[in-house]
């Protein structure tokens, strides 16, 4: 009841306005601008991996909270359970501050710029304001233990030139309008039908890193690779733990403590990364317009088709003098027809979809739309398209009319 409650709040709170891309992220949306449609987006952007990494990383913090309670809920405290751990979040911050029971007057906690449980707070967000200067200064990522090699450490000076420049410039694949369907794996399940170890805390870091931050090079099965953009300060260029084989000596401990914070300051550059780049022209996408580029190209080829056949059905109708001259009011047919999808492909809009509640997903695939304020934008640009449509199509039909026969 509770829940319901807080969504009908929500839900209240957005009908004058654009969701935030922390409520996208939380499902706290409604079609077209839930993050279904935001996969499917960056899916046409050959960019899917991006978000795909946010939120396995986002389900291996989960794992590793439920790991914390499952401890305390046992009697033990985390500073007896894993004293590596303990020390290090005393030392260095962890985004499981309260979770593990560190004093938040002592120390420094990392907080998350989302949760699939919450929505932060205006101070949290003005908290992590200053991501994006870390991210480009400095890594804010978990340091190695000294004595590791060097190239183990998550900074590298070492150039790269075969990598992209940001998260959205694609690396050896150009999104195209035709792009429909990539070899891509859903973000990964980790089933809980047992009390969880620090072995399934290694497993699911071990599958993020080989997924996600390896070389393409470095993995034996190439499909399963999709290697995202980092900037040097935050790239990890090896793993130096093993999900197959328990940590036994002093620096594997020491590494192993710092798995539970380890992909957390990449994914809060992901987070920026898609924010201020992709999540702004989703909205303009889908909360400004209801069609997929596809259908809005074949909107276009069509368009221009049937006006050419409208255009030459009219001079006929001129130059061969053909009576009653009130058969050219029929030409407003096929010029309706052809503004239409003209101005739909201006647009990116279908006034018809509009006014029937739908909103493309794939091309020629529709949902409804739910997003209220959505659906009052996309109501008064259908209404303006339309308006557009009637007045074009009611100037060429009377231009046609007007024009004396000559029959040649």
């Amino acid at each position: 009841m509770d829940d319901q409650r807080q969504q009908e709040d929500w839900a209240s709170d957005r009908s004058n306005r654009l969701p935030s891309f922390t409520e996208v992220l939380s499902r706290r949306t409604r079609p077209p601008v839930d993050l279904f449609m935001f996969y499917l987006f960056l899916q046409r952007e050959g960019a899917e991996d991006i978000l795909d990494f946010w939120l396995d990383v986002q389900q291996h913090e989960n794992l590793c909270r439920a790991y914390f309670k499952d401890v305390r809920k046992s009697g033990r405290t985390i500073k007896e359970d894993w004293p590596q751990y303990w020390d290090y979040a005393r030392r260095r911050g962890s985004i499981y501050g309260t979770v593990v029971g560190l004093n938040p007057d002592g120390m420094h906690t990392k907080r998350s710029t989302a949760s699939t449980g919450e929505l932060l707070s205006e101070q949290d967000k003005r908290n992590l304001a200053a991501t994006d200067e870390k991210a480009a200064g400095r890594s804010t990522s978990p340091r190695l233990t000294p004595g590791i090699s060097e190239h183990t450490h998550i900074a590298s000076t070492s150039p790269n030139n075969d990598r992209p420049t940001t998260p959205f410039s694609l690396s050896g694949r150009t999104p195209t309008l035709f792009n429909l369907k990539r070899a891509s794996r859903a973000p990964t399940v980790i089933p809980r039908s047992s009390a969880i170890t620090r072995q399934d805390l290694i497993a699911s870091a071990e599958r993020i890193y080989f997924r996600y931050l390896s070389p393409a090079g470095n993995t034996v099965n190439s499909q399963e690779n999709h290697e995202i953009y980092l900037p040097p300060s935050l790239r990890i260029h090896s793993f130096p733990l093993s999900s197959s084989a328990e940590p036994k000596s002093q620096s594997e401990m020491a590494i192993m403590a710092q798995i539970p914070d380890m992909f957390h300051a990449q994914k809060e550059y992901c987070f920026r990364a898609m924010e201020q780049d992709a999540f702004p022209r989703f909205l303009r996408a889908k909360a400004f317009g209801n069609l997929t580029p596809i259908s809005a190209l074949v909107r276009l080829i069509l368009g221009l088709v049937i006006l050419w056949i409208g255009l030459a059905t009219a001079f006929s109708l001129v130059f061969l003098d053909v009576q009653p001259k009130s058969k050219r009011f029929f030409l407003f047919i096929p010029f309706t027809f052809a503004v239409l999808f003209l101005v739909s492909h201006q647009y990116e809009l279908d006034p018809i979809l509009v006014f029937l509640g739908q909103s493309e997903t794939t091309p020629f695939r529709t949902l409804r739309i739910k997003e209220p304020y959505v659906n009052k934008l996309l109501l008064g640009r259908a209404i303006w398209v339309s308006v557009l449509v009637a007045a074009f199509v009611t100037a060429l039909t009377l231009i046609f009319w007007a024009v004396p026969g000559h029959r040649l």
